[in-house]
């Protein structure tokens, strides 16, 4: 895989150049006064659907798929006085003023 280096500044202003190249397979490593901080290397062409990639989230339990929903069983509120939820509502908006 043929490689490319470029400074930070020439890869703004030749993006679209650098994203051509990248598909055609090369690799940009792009630098920052000629440290290199990152690289664009090209997509596998097996890369995961999104279908594939919502599957891999549901497995790690990052998402829950609509139909699987758990029910989730909160505990009872609590029971509070007549108007007392109402009086701090009222302290809270007020006590800056």
């Amino acid at each position: 895989m043929q490689v490319i280096s470029v400074g930070v500044r020439e890869a703004k202003t030749t993006l679209s150049k650098l994203l051509k190249s990248v598909q055609q397979g090369r690799e940009v490593i792009i630098t920052d006064r000629g440290r290199p901080v990152g690289k664009i290397i090209p997509v596998p062409e097996r890369s995961l659907s999104l279908s594939e990639r919502i599957k891999n989230l549901e497995k790690s339990g990052w998402i829950e798929s609509p139909g699987t929903r758990k029910e989730r069983h909160l505990p009872p509120a609590l029971p509070v006085p007549d108007e007392i939820a109402q009086r701090f509502l009222r302290e809270d908006r007020y006590s800056d003023r």
